[in-house]
């Protein structure tokens, strides 16, 4: 199977719906994500978001509808596609006692990559973290545990890149270099979705901002065309529950980012 890299939409969700017994959570969610850029998912609490990643990434299966990742049908694919897509999500996936290395080399052999040390190497760079490539992970700062998972992500070179809430956490200067990484990223010629519950990283770090609410996505917009003032005003009228959403000025900013997303 061949995952098509002409310029294209890269992620496409075709009208997604899922439920849990019965909890509607995700109702003909239609989104898309195109090459080279990078989309920010806004949503309350219980909002889905983290379903909707798990649909993309195909650890879970949508009741309805399809995602199409390349031109090539998740539905059909099955496990095939993964190996396409990059995930990080709550849980970073490292090894406490191993080192950066160590845990790149651990992946590496997972995804049977041949002669790897060079892009172990490059990929340390890229996260920064080359200079403590040796050093256990268990002695790494939340931001440096937080790039190490986006390299482990990164490490086949997926053209799909899923980030659930990689902000949480962060401390303002752990914050920066990732929005530096995550916008190299999405220049790389991949398809980059992330969420967050802040809106100022929501408009910064990303080309297009969605909001889902009551199951569906209710817009998608170019970040450009907001201010962080006519997002929060946008969010509020759109969302019942936009106190979930915080900004630099309405937390402490080692609180910034630590609610956690449904």
């Amino acid at each position: 199977m061949t995952l098509s890299t002409a310029k294209q939409t890269l992620i496409s969700v075709q009208g997604v719906s899922k439920r849990f017994g019965r909890k509607r959570v995700l109702t003909g969610v239609d989104l898309n994500v195109e090459q080279g850029s990078v989309t920010t998912l806004l949503g309350a609490n219980g909002a889905g978001k983290s379903t909707l990643m798990r649909i993309i990434s195909g650890l879970a299966k949508p009741d309805r509808g399809d995602v199409v990742l390349g031109g090539v049908s998740l539905r059909k694919a099955g496990h095939e596609l993964r190996r396409y897509i990059g995930l990080v999500t709550h849980a970073p996936l490292l090894y406490d006692n191993l080192s950066a290395t160590e845990n790149l080399a651990f992946y590496a052999r997972l995804y049977d990559m041949e002669d790897a040390a060079p892009r172990i190497d490059a990929v340390l760079q890229a996260v920064d973290l080359w200079s403590r490539r040796k050093d256990p992970v268990r002695t790494f700062s939340r931001g440096m545990v937080q790039r190490l998972a986006i390299g482990r992500a990164i490490l086949h070179d997926p053209p799909v890149l899923l980030l659930d809430e990689p902000d949480t956490g962060l401390d303002p200067a752990s914050a920066e270099l990732l929005a530096d990484l995550i916008r190299t990223l999405g220049a790389a010629n991949r398809a980059v979705l992330l969420t967050t519950h802040n809106l100022e990283r929501a408009r910064t770090w990303a080309d297009s901002v969605s909001l889902l609410a009551d199951g569906t996505i209710a817009f998608c917009e170019p970040a450009a065309s907001f201010s962080e003032q006519s997002l929060r005003r946008l969010v509020i009228r759109v969302d019942r529950d936009a106190q979930d959403y915080a900004t630099e000025d309405d937390m402490a900013p080692d609180l910034v980012g630590e609610q956690v997303a449904g």
